[in-house]
């Protein structure tokens, strides 16, 4: 056996809390050889994302090693000065963030700041690198690979942001690459190609990766060895076909246990239900690029419409629309029978206050600078005049809701909590309105599968006691099969299929929502390699 790469031995680290530092690692040992690939999973708050960036000798501000070792390549990265580790970060280890829209800068082009760190700390020339960064981009599935890298962040979706930060993080051709829930962006039919991608590159370059989701399948695919967290130490730790087949703790049963949450389908609708929010022939823009072309969607009162479809399709776009945030090019908005105004700014206080949208990204939805007290407690004040102890109890009322200790989330600041955590919070902001609908865009992508199981029976339970309206957009076929009473599956812009769930996704088929059907991630060691195979594409 050769020496790991990567070794870490006792590795302990604390926070800042309330009374003193609270313990955020726990005495974690940790191996990783070249050319192989650990996957880390486990519930929000687990502390995978701060083992993630450990590795690379990291530590977010106001974080503390207080114990242990971390060993890369020969070489005590805790020992190395600031300039020493400089020389490693982003270089021989490179980090892929949960988040791109929150990680980019949106005043800088995508090719500028992609290779800012290849060109300032290696020997690569800046034309070599966007040339590598091109072929990268193509391996990632991003179609015109040369346009996309002169846009700018805000002007490409989600998940076409997620892949060129992948992009950027293999441009230095690192030792160690950690991949902090790099899929959660993506449709499932880009991820099989990117998970291809990122498999191939680890494989054929002898690099070392640590995979973080919270979606077992996707690990399943990628990882040789499986680490499972709680509360920041180890429970589980095996080889991947071990792991799958016999975890050993109740722990990791229950994660294993937590895919089936399907809800009971409600009775159908009959042709004289009124519409509680109605688009009708909506299409959009972004400067000269039409985005949706004549999209009608019709919401009733109780029921959750599903939103499903590639990456760049026009699912976010619509959300958009639908807050008043981009005003639709044609076609017109309906709100309990009466015309909506196409601009939020055209919009009364109590139509602000009853269509509420939920956001993609919360990194980027939340005030660094507030905490999360104070983003709850706004839409209360706001909107329903609560002050004083009325207004404490109300928020902590809502953070319980969301499965968050008030005594431990309220004090603290977006920068203090898992990805999990911040989407919960973005949750009850919008619950906090007490609104009519709500537009929920890709509000479980980066749960994990525990936290979106409750997190998914809260909002239905709200919604059978208030009347919700939902609006939810998603890649997740498994969330849609829980959650919708009907679906809309749009491609390029269009609305290519529609109806009631059990419709929609049942067969016959159309042949894009069967192609979708047929990426969604199974537990199977086997699965993405037979799927590649059937589609040509095998890497």
């Amino acid at each position: 056996m050769t020496a790991p790469l990567l070794s870490i031995r006792g590795l302990s680290i604390h926070a800042p809390a309330p009374g003193g530092m609270t313990e955020i690692l726990r005495g974690i040992d940790l191996e990783l050889q070249r050319g192989s690939i650990l996957g880390l999973v486990g519930e929000s708050g687990s502390g995978k994302s701060t083992l993630g960036l450990a590795c690379m000798g990291y530590t977010r501000e106001g974080l503390r090693v207080s114990a242990g070792e971390i060993e890369f390549d020969g070489v005590d990265l805790l020992r190395l000065s600031p300039h020493q580790r400089r020389s490693v970060l982003g270089v021989r280890a490179a980090y892929v963030a949960q988040s791109a829209a929150a990680s980019f800068n949106p005043a800088r082009r995508l090719f500028d700041q992609s290779i800012e760190v290849a060109v300032g700390r290696t020997q690569l020339g800046r034309r070599e690198a966007i040339r590598r960064l091109i072929d990268l981009y193509a391996r990632l599935s991003l179609r015109t690979p040369a346009a996309l890298g002169r846009r700018y962040p805000h002007t490409v979706s989600g998940g076409q942001l997620q892949r060129a930060m992948t992009a950027m993080a293999m441009v230095t051709q690192p030792d160690l690459i950690v991949f902090d829930e790099p899929t959660t962006a993506l449709d499932v039919t880009t991820q099989i190609e990117v998970l291809a991608a990122i498999r191939g590159v680890v494989e054929t370059s002898n690099m070392a990766a640590i995979y973080i989701s919270h979606d077992l399948a996707l690990v399943a695919q990628m990882a040789d060895r499986i680490m499972v967290l709680r509360a920041g130490q180890i429970v589980e730790e095996a080889d991947t076909r071990q792991m799958l087949r016999a975890p050993r703790e109740a722990y990791t049963r229950s994660i294993w246990a937590a895919n089936d949450f399907r809800t009971a389908s409600k009775a159908k609708l009959g042709p004289e239900a009124e519409p509680l929010l109605d688009l009708r022939a909506i299409t959009a823009s972004y400067g000269r690029s039409r985005v949706l072309s004549d999209v009608s969607v019709a919401v009733h009162a109780g029921r959750t419409v599903a939103v499903v479809g590639e990456s760049g399709s026009g699912k976010s776009t619509l959300a958009k629309v639908i807050a008043g945030l981009l005003p639709p090019s044609s076609g017109t908005l309906v709100f309990e029978g009466h015309p909506l105004a196409a601009s939020y700014r055209g919009r009364s206080r109590q139509q602000l206050r009853r269509i509420q949208l939920i956001a993609q990204s919360p990194d980027t939805a939340l005030n660094p600078r507030q905490r999360v007290r104070d983003a709850i407690g706004r839409p209360l004040a706001f909107y329903h005049g609560l002050k004083g102890p009325r207004l404490v109890q109300r928020i902590h009322e809502l953070l319980a809701e969301l499965d968050l200790d008030p005594g431990r989330y309220a004090e603290r600041f977006p920068g203090e909590l898992s990805g999990g955590q911040k989407q919960r919070v973005c949750i009850a902001r919008a619950l906090a309105a007490e609104p009519s609908v709500v537009v929920c865009d890709e509000v479980t992508s980066g749960l994990d599968q525990l936290v979106a199981q409750d997190t998914l029976k809260v909002l239905d339970r709200l919604q059978r006691e208030r009347g919700l309206a939902y609006v939810f957009i998603t890649h997740d076929l498994a969330v849609v099969r829980a959650i919708a009473d009907e679906v809309i599956v749009m491609k390029s812009g269009c609305i290519v299929r529609s109806g009631f769930r059990d419709d929609v996704l049942s067969p016959p088929y159309d042949p894009y929502t069967e192609l979708l059907l047929s990426s969604i991630p199974e537990m199977d060691l086997d699965w993405l390699d037979r799927v590649l195979a059937r589609r040509g594409g095998a890497h």
